[in-house]
């Protein structure tokens, strides 16, 4: 049970083109950006850095960095995140193979040496305490350039945010994330719980 409830999307009318930029990316608007409208501006704020974290102009595929944000959840223990995050991997041109491979993406011949370097950088940045180091940081340089880098941690940065929020706030998960994690996350555990 959430500990604060969504607000109706069309209290602040606003935020609607705040909004619009959320509907795109998952096909509806977020119990967290409902309950976070309680502070427009907080909303506001947070869809101008999404739309430069998640601009498709980047030089990382869009997908991608949504695999990203995936990892990132996941090591900070954001079962919602985590599920949201693959929608907009979908969303955004991942193929259905290649998301039932995320618990294979080491081994799996659908993740390149590249991806499979930063999704392990995900996971290290969005851990507490954080677990990059010059080593890891090292095999990145090896394949992604610094203004890739720096695009590939803004994606994980932006779901940090994300992670805490909707943990503090227990946001209930909707339907259609819920049957994604249902599908693909559930074999490592995940039951669309609050906390792992």
């Amino acid at each position: 049970m959430a500990f604060l409830d969504p607000l109706d999307k069309n209290l602040h009318p606003e935020l609607a083109d705040d909004f619009a930029i959320f509907e795109e990316i998952l096909g509806f608007v977020p119990n967290s950006l409902l309950t976070m409208q309680r502070r427009p501006e907080i909303v506001k704020g947070f869809g101008v850095l999404t739309k430069a974290v998640m601009s498709p102009d980047g030089d990382v595929d869009l997908g991608f960095k949504r695999l990203l944000a995936h990892f990132a959840s996941r090591a900070a223990g954001c079962q919602y995140c985590e599920a949201h995050s693959l929608v907009a991997a979908k969303i955004h041109g991942i193929a259905d193979e290649k998301l039932e491979a995320i618990w294979e993406y080491q081994t799996s011949d659908l993740y390149s040496e590249a991806e499979r370097v930063a999704l392990d950088y995900a996971l290290a940045a969005g851990s507490v305490p954080n677990g990059v180091d010059q080593p890891l940081m090292d095999r990145m340089k090896q394949h992604w350039s610094e203004d890739q880098i720096v695009e590939i941690l803004g994606a994980i940065c932006l779901y940090g945010f994300l992670n805490r929020w909707n943990d503090s706030m227990a946001t209930e998960l909707e339907d259609v994330p819920a049957s994604v994690g249902e599908k693909l996350l559930s074999q490592g555990g995940w039951d669309g719980k609050r906390h792992k």
